[in-house]
């Protein structure tokens, strides 16, 4: 019964016409609405374990996509820390390390260290 219902449901708003588009014709693309179609109907037909399974492979990909931006973040703020201590340590005397410096190397190795951990628990 319930897969007849989302059946129905699905079926409607496939060959729905959307309001904004009664104004303006729409070029279709076949192929994109073939696709769609399979994806709604794999949907329609699955179990509720192959639902949950591709649930968890979304899940795992949506976290996989939000570590790598993470690491992408972290390495650039690493690039930019590099270079102000290199900066830093250019301005300063051959023998002086000023406070500055210290500090700004051991922000880098904490944010080194951290990337070194995300990269090493990946999987």
């Amino acid at each position: 019964m319930l897969k007849r219902v989302a059946r129905l449901v699905l079926s409607l708003t496939l060959f729905a016409i959307p309001s904004s588009s009664q104004s303006k014709p729409a070029a279709v693309n076949v192929a994109e609405v073939q696709k769609i179609a399979a994806e709604r109907e794999a949907v329609i037909n699955a179990t509720p374990s192959d639902l949950q399974q591709r649930f968890e492979r979304d899940k795992i990909a949506r976290l996989v996509a939000d570590r790598q931006s993470q690491l992408r973040l972290d390495t650039e703020k690493l690039v930019a820390l590099t270079a102000e201590l290199k900066q830093h340590v250019d301005k300063t005397g051959g023998n002086i390390l000023s406070m500055d410096v210290i500090k700004k190397a051991q922000e880098i190795q904490k944010l080194a260290k951290s990337v070194q951990d995300k990269m090493k628990n990946a999987y």
